[in-house]
C-alpha cells in the first residue's frame, strides 16, 4: 500500500520511447514540473501527450517539446508556445485540437471505463465532419487530417461520438497526498489533474506535502488512491517553484504631499 517513490527520477525511469502520457495542469498552474524535468533528463522520446496545453517556451511540457521528444499532442489550447506552433506548421508534430470540455470528459471517461460518449460540442464543424489538419508536410500541405466522426440525434439534437482517452502513464501535481495515493489539490491547481490521473494506467503524483495514512479527512480527498500508483514527495524548493505565465503588476498609487 505504500506508494512513495523517493525521487522523481526513479518514478519516471520506466517510461519508454513512444509512451502515451496524460499530464495535469492548465497553463503553468498545477503542472507536474518536477516530474516533467525528470522525464526530460531520462531521455524518453516520441512521446504522445494528452494535456490541456503544451506548456510555454522553457517551462512545463515546453521543455520536452523544444528537445524534440514529443511526437503527438492532444490538447484544447496551444496559444502560449511559439515552438509548438513552429513544429506543428513545419510538419514535425502531430496535433489533435479538441474542445476543452470534450478533452476533460474524454479523460474522465477513460478513467471511469466508459469507452465513448455523445456530446453536442463540435456538431456542424470539422470536429465532427473531419478535415482538421493533424499533421502538415514541410511544404505546408496536409499530410494527416482528422477523420469524420459518428453522429446521432437525441431528443431532436445532433450529437457527435467522442472516444475516451487512456494513456500508458499520467503525471500530476497535488498539494497534499498520503502514502496510499489519496490526493488533495489546491484551488485552481485542481484543473486537469484529477482527470489526467484517472486516465493513466500508471499514475505518478508529485505532492507538495506528504502525510501519513489517516491524516487526510476522507471528505476532503479529491482523488482516491485507487487511481494513483506512485507518489513523489517534493522538496520545499521544488514545491515553491510556481512560475506565472504573465505577471501583471499595477503601479503604486500616487502619494499626495502632506498638507497639500
Amino acid at each position: 500500500m505504500d506508494k512513495v517513490i523517493p525521487d522523481a527520477a526513479e518514478a519516471v525511469a520506466d517510461i519508454p520511447d513512444g509512451a502515451s502520457l496524460a499530464v495535469g495542469g492548465f497553463g503553468l498552474c498545477g503542472i507536474p514540473e518536477t516530474l516533467i524535468r525528470a522525464l526530460h533528463e531520462q531521455g524518453a522520446g516520441r512521446l504522445r501527450l494528452a494535456s490541456n496545453n503544451c506548456g510555454v517556451d522553457g517551462r512545463g511540457l515546453g521543455i520536452l517539446l523544444v528537445a524534440g521528444r514529443v511526437a503527438r499532442v492532444t490538447a484544447s489550447y496551444v496559444g502560449e508556445n511559439k515552438e509548438f506552433a513552429r513544429q506543428y506548421l513545419a510538419g514535425e508534430l502531430e496535433v489533435e485540437l479538441i474542445p476543452q470540455g470534450t478533452l476533460a470528459e474524454r479523460l474522465r471517461a477513460g478513467g471511469a471505463g466508459i469507452p465513448a460518449f455523445y456530446t453536442t460540442a463540435g456538431v456542424g464543424t470539422q470536429i465532427a465532419e473531419g478535415g482538421l489538419p493533424w499533421r502538415y508536410r514541410s511544404d505546408g500541405s496536409v499530410e494527416v487530417a482528422s477523420p469524420p466522426k459518428e453522429t446521432r440525434s437525441f431528443a431532436g439534437r445532433e450529437h457527435v461520438l467522442e472516444q475516451a482517452i487512456t494513456c500508458d502513464f499520467a503525471l500530476v501535481h497535488a498539494a497534499r497526498g498520503d502514502r496510499h495515493g489519496n490526493l488533495v489539490f489546491h484551488r485552481s491547481a485542481t484543473n486537469f489533474n484529477p482527470l489526467a490521473a484517472m486516465a493513466g494506467r500508471i499514475t505518478v503524483a508529485e505532492v507538495e506535502e506528504l502525510v501519513e495514512p489517516g491524516e487526510l479527512d476522507p471528505d476532503q480527498v479529491h482523488l482516491p488512491g485507487v487511481f494513483v500508483q506512485r507518489v513523489v514527495p517534493l522538496t520545499p524548493a521544488q514545491a515553491a517553484d510556481k512560475p506565472i505565465e504573465r505577471r501583471t503588476v499595477s503601479a503604486p498609487p500616487a502619494r499626495g504631499r502632506v498638507g497639500a
